[in-house]
């Protein structure tokens, strides 16, 4: 049975990516937009920008385009390349009116040198307006090799600015940043989700005061662009859960807070920190464009602020907060963050492919560890994560 049901739920992610493709374009519609200047860069972006991690229908970034949106995120790891391409062309007839990003998560000069002129050529175009060294979540992980790559990529004209992308320990990486003074923009995640233990407690989110939130002003406040990531805390709106899920009838329940607009409600509280410049959100249809645009005309209120607590309760034994707590590993040498994410990678964003694609990147040994052969976990996340079963079922997944 448990074999079957997980069948099933791996066709249903491997299907959904292509699901939008052909689809007819909706008409245009006016959008009320909101604008912030991205750091010292002076580049006017809106304050939602489109993620084009999930998407592989043209037509939802040429509409995102038609509507005002100008800044279009995409890495040379998403869909195995194929990512890029599709956003070149997506874009090719209005590439001096956007903002392309894109990212490397190679280690060396000469890795790094070959992704970008693969990038150049995947995007279709001469230059890149930000260039990130991607997953950088240790200092030691920015290396001066790297930063001297992205200075020659800027004298060289192939970009015109550097970036940093980091997924966890972001309140040690970003004042490591701000210091170095060679990032333009800090690509970080960042949502409601990333409360303190305290403020978590407190159910309370009309008061961000994480030590997050500090980070991000003080790095803004050095003149570095912010842009945040993972707005949706693992896109577990947007697509039911697979063959293990928490709590009684959560389909029902991740049905109703979509209805009620939890997407939106998320999508605003970031975009309520002023110190963000905008926010790089997963849009794979139109449906999830219109829906997630509304978030640039509307303020947050008193009904998102219960829409994300009942979404936080139900996220809660499976969303990591990316805190660092943990240390990154487990005693066994787990890598956890990282295995918790790629879980929300295949049944928050129906990535399955990716997820597992990243799962087999890890060192033969490390994949060989499996969370059931252990009597107890030696992680206890303080904020409630199930670590065992969660990376046990991410281990059944991609192995």
């Amino acid at each position: 049975m448990e074999q079957s049901s997980r069948r099933n739920f791996l066709a249903a992610g491997l299907a959904l990516p292509a699901a939008g493709m052909g689809a007819p374009q909706a008409p245009v519609k006016e959008v009320k937009l909101a604008w912030r200047t991205l750091g010292k860069t002076g580049l006017k972006v809106t304050s939602l920008s489109f993620g084009c991690m999930t998407t592989s229908d043209a037509s939802v970034i040429q509409r995102a385009a038609d509507l005002g949106i100008v800044h279009f995120d995409t890495a040379r790891a998403y869909q195995s390349g194929n990512n890029e391409r599709m956003v070149g062309a997506a874009l090719k007839s209005r590439r001096k009116q956007v903002i392309i990003s894109t990212k490397t998560r190679a280690e060396t000069k000469q890795a790094a040198l070959a992704d970008l002129d693969t990038s150049l050529k995947e995007l279709g175009t001469d230059y890149l307006d930000i260039w990130y060294l991607h997953q950088r979540n240790d200092p030691a992980a920015v290396t001066d090799e790297l930063l001297e790559v992205q200075r020659a990529a800027k004298q060289a004209g192939k970009i015109r600015f550097a970036g940093v992308s980091t997924h966890f320990n972001m309140d040690q990486m970003l004042p490591f940043l701000a210091k170095r003074g060679q990032t333009d923009v800090a690509l970080t995640t960042y949502n409601f989700a990333m409360r303190s233990v305290a403020e978590a407690n407190n159910a309370k989110m009309d008061a961000p005061q994480s030590d997050m939130t500090a980070a991000i002003r003080d790095a803004r406040k050095s003149g570095m662009g912010i842009v945040a990531m993972k707005a949706l805390a693992g896109g577990t709106s947007r697509v039911e859960r697979g063959d293990r899920v928490y709590g009684a009838n959560p389909q029902a329940l991740v049905k109703q807070l979509k209805q009620e607009g939890a997407p939106v409600a998320a999508i605003k509280w970031v975009l309520r920190n002023e110190s963000v410049d905008t926010a790089i959100v997963c849009m794979a249809n139109h449906e999830e464009l219109d829906e997630n645009l509304q978030a640039m005309a509307q303020t947050f209120g008193d009904k998102d602020e219960k829409l994300l607590n009942a979404q936080l309760a139900y996220i809660g034994p499976t969303y990591c907060r990316m805190c660092g707590a943990c240390q990154g590993v487990c005693d066994k040498g787990v890598p956890v963050p990282d295995m918790l994410r790629f879980a929300s990678y295949a049944d928050g964003y129906g990535q399955f492919a990716m997820a597992r694609e990243r799962f087999l990147e890890l060192p033969e040994q490390v994949r060989a560890i499996r969370c059931r052969d252990c009597a107890s976990c030696s992680v206890d996340c303080p904020h409630g994560v199930h670590v065992r079963e969660r990376v046990g079922q991410a281990q059944e997944w991609f192995a």
